[in-house]
């Protein structure tokens, strides 16, 4: 995801992030770093170490695991306690894939309800179409939606 709001091309890849990626975004109207961390169990003690110093968070979610769902709830309840106002922007990624679940579902499973309304929360449906092509309007949207937030808390 990050390689195609980047490059606005889709390089799609069926294995996780293992690791950081770093980019540098560009816009209009600014250019914004983004750091990129896995989410396998011996990266997660990076995210709290990093996380204070974030604008805002995006959490990207396989809207066609259902069972990891319930742990990407946990995770990123237990990321945004100690902070209520920092913008969350949930990617429910593959929307394209058979039986994911849809956006009402991934609030549901996510719990986003009860993350509270001092805070900027945004749910986007996304998925990276064919290997190459342009990225899809929801990608476009997101990258849109996050620049405009950085844009904000700065």
């Amino acid at each position: 995801i990050l390689y195609s709001l980047a490059t606005n091309h889709v390089k799609r890849s069926v294995a996780p992030t293992e690791g950081f990626n770093a980019i540098c975004i560009n816009t209009e109207e600014s250019q914004m770093e983004f750091l990129e961390i896995g989410g396998s169990e011996s990266l997660r003690s990076y995210w709290k170490m990093y996380l204070p110093k974030v604008l805002l968070l995006v959490y990207v979610v396989d809207s066609a695991d259902h069972a990891r769902l319930p742990v990407a709830k946990q995770l990123l309840h237990q990321l945004i306690q100690n902070n209520s106002t920092l913008p969350v922007v949930v990617l429910a990624n593959k929307q394209d894939l058979e039986g994911a679940y849809c956006i009402t579902d991934i609030h549901d499973a996510l719990a986003l309800s009860d993350i509270g309304d001092k805070r900027k929360m945004f749910l986007i449906g996304t998925h990276v179409a064919e290997d190459g092509s342009e990225i899809s309007s929801s990608m476009k949207d997101a990258k849109e939606l996050i620049g405009q937030l950085v844009l904000e808390t700065q």
